[in-house]
């Protein structure tokens, strides 16, 4: 596996187990993440934890990297099934999506999701919008 692919397959895992500090031992300090539930972004680590905890009260999302792909000039694309259940195990989404990540220094600079070119700003995903109809 490149350093790449134990980047981002670290990243992922430490996501599903809840383990917001080695997550975030994989990221800058000003790593900037879209909020998926929310919309918008948040920069910095400690907004990612108050991001993630909020997101975890409402909802269990798990994101398993199917292809990761080092695109070089430190751009990783990362085709991700993305399943998210409601606290009470009703399937809200299961679908496949495409994460790209930027990083620098081995670590994590910026997650993007992919979206319509004509968004500006991260809305919420489509994965979380039945929850907040």
């Amino acid at each position: 596996m490149t350093d790449a692919q134990t980047l981002i397959v670290d990243a992922y895992s430490a996501f599903n187990q809840r383990n917001i500090d080695a997550a975030l031992a994989l990221m800058s300090e000003n790593v900037s993440w879209p909020k998926a539930s929310e919309g918008g972004r948040v920069v910095g680590k400690e907004e990612i934890r108050a991001y993630w905890s909020r997101q975890w009260k409402e909802f269990d999302p798990h994101v398993e990297p199917i292809e990761v792909i080092d695109r070089g000039a430190n751009k990783i694309d990362v085709r991700v099934h993305q399943l998210v259940k409601s606290l009470g195990g009703e399937v809200l989404s299961d679908s496949e999506v495409w994460h790209f990540y930027t990083t620098a220094n081995g670590l994590i600079e910026r997650m993007d999701l992919e979206q319509k070119e004509t968004d500006s700003e991260p809305k919420p995903s489509s994965a979380f919008t039945q929850h907040q109809a």
